[in-house]
């Protein structure tokens, strides 16, 4: 196998329709990557061949796939990763999805046609048909984006700041918090419950804040074993994302839950970020129920 050309990138974007692929390749597009939509997918290793004997050198380039190939094409684009990456190619596969009752929302709000539907497959049976074809392609993807509870101008900024301006061969590490009451990230390689600590959303002075606020810093830092919890999850992540960027991995999205998604989880989010950025590492912090 070729060793990959730093400098030839591709990023291929699929996912669920109306989860928001058009905004990542538009933005892509804007960041002056080359975007080719609904590439066929066995034009794949032809494809590659034409990156490295192009008249451009080193281009960045974005192919969207989607529903619209093929079921069979769709089995075959891991063998057309594999076949970008012989060629010398970065290659990076990015999912984009939401939940069902989201994408309902959003086709039923613009009244655009899903490409599974039809007089025969009313919109929630083409959604589920859809994710069940589109699985397998999740399940490998270096990348998932969960838009459910983004806005377009939110997901035009997570694109330019962990995909478009990674530092190619770098590993990019996201720090997350969540209320479980709202359902985990599907997004997350690691997901720790700080539920265990003290709460600050019992003191009523306290609940209008969040864990950025200085009066819940300050409770937090009172209260035996955040300090602690704070200290294991550091020497955990310190031994363990070494390992995983060994690997080659490009992303790895550590999410922290408590119950609502405002103190807890906020807080040790913001103290995880600052010891690794601290550590010279490329830091996202997202904050998904504030």
């Amino acid at each position: 196998m070729q060793n990959q050309d730093r400098n030839k990138r591709c990023i291929i974007v699929t996912g669920l329709s109306g989860a928001g692929k058009s905004v990542v390749l538009n933005t892509l597009e804007d960041l002056d990557f080359y975007c080719i939509d609904n590439l066929p997918i066995r034009l794949l290793d032809q494809f590659a061949v034409q990156l490295n004997e192009g008249a451009r050198p080193a281009p960045l380039v974005a192919i969207g796939i989607d529903a619209r190939s093929p079921e069979e094409d769709l089995h075959a684009l891991p063998d057309g990763i594999d076949a970008l990456r012989r060629q010398g190619v970065l290659t990076e596969l990015v999912f984009v999805e939401a939940d069902n009752e989201v994408l309902t929302s959003r086709f039923s709000e613009t009244r655009r046609k899903h490409p599974l539907s039809s007089n025969r497959r009313a919109l929630s049976d083409a959604i589920e048909k859809e994710r069940e074809l589109m699985n397998a392609l999740a399940e490998i993807a270096d990348l998932r984006i969960d838009t459910s509870r983004t806005a377009v101008h939110d997901l035009r900024e997570f694109v330019r700041s962990r995909i478009a301006r990674r530092a190619v061969a770098s590993l990019s590490l996201q720090f997350e918090s969540f209320g479980y009451k709202h359902g985990t990230p599907r997004d997350a390689d690691f997901v720790f419950d700080v539920r265990c600590l003290p709460n600050p959303h019992w003191v009523r002075e306290l609940r209008k804040h969040s864990g950025r606020d200085a009066p819940v810093i300050e409770f937090l830092e009172a209260q035996p074993g955040v300090a602690e919890m704070e200290a294991d999850l550091c020497a955990f992540l310190e031994t363990w994302v070494p390992r995983f960027e060994a690997e080659n991995r490009s992303y790895l999205c550590v999410a922290v839950g408590c119950t609502g998604g405002h103190h807890r989880s906020v807080y040790l989010v913001e103290r995880l970020a600052a010891h690794f950025r601290a550590r010279g590492r490329d830091i996202l912090v997202k904050h998904r129920d504030l």
